[in-house]
């Protein structure tokens, strides 16, 4: 486990998306655009016209994913996960009214319907970097130095 401290404030960012905008490429856009360097997705809702997502498929090292993608109209019911050095990592829950519910990790390629809100808190003072673990083979969050 690693804790890290962050030892500055913060700043709050509302993204409003427009129909057709690609939600996961728009944020990127967004945290390239005003250089936020660490943060999180706090809130994040909405409606999608597709949603591409993607699970991981067993328990073993290195992970599987499964990637799938859903065309039909969606409720976004939240958005959430960290940006680290600039890079975001978020998971989302979407459903279908009474129907079905899914959930995963946010892929490229996910179009807003109507539209989607979301707001990032920007961390000042978090020294914070994922490092790739070659026995695992995944990316895990660590203090930078």
């Amino acid at each position: 486990m690693e804790v890290l401290p962050c030892t500055a404030g913060a700043k709050i960012h509302v993204i409003g998306f427009a129909p057709g905008d690609l939600l996961l490429e728009k944020i990127e856009e967004a945290i390239a655009k005003h250089n936020i360097e660490n943060g999180a997705v706090i809130s994040g809702i909405g409606t999608l016209k597709t949603c591409r997502l993607h699970y991981v498929k067993h328990t073993e090292f290195p992970p599987v994913n499964v990637f799938y993608t859903l065309s039909e109209p969606l409720e976004l019911l939240s958005i959430n996960g960290l940006i680290i050095n600039g890079q975001p990592h978020l998971h989302i829950a979407v459903s279908k009214g009474e129907e079905k519910t899914w959930g995963g990790h946010l892929e490229h390629g996910s179009e807003v319907l109507y539209l989607a809100e979301i707001a990032i808190l920007e961390f000042e003072g978090l020294s914070a970097e994922r490092k790739y673990d070659e026995k695992l083979k995944i990316s895990l969050l660590s203090g930078k130095g």
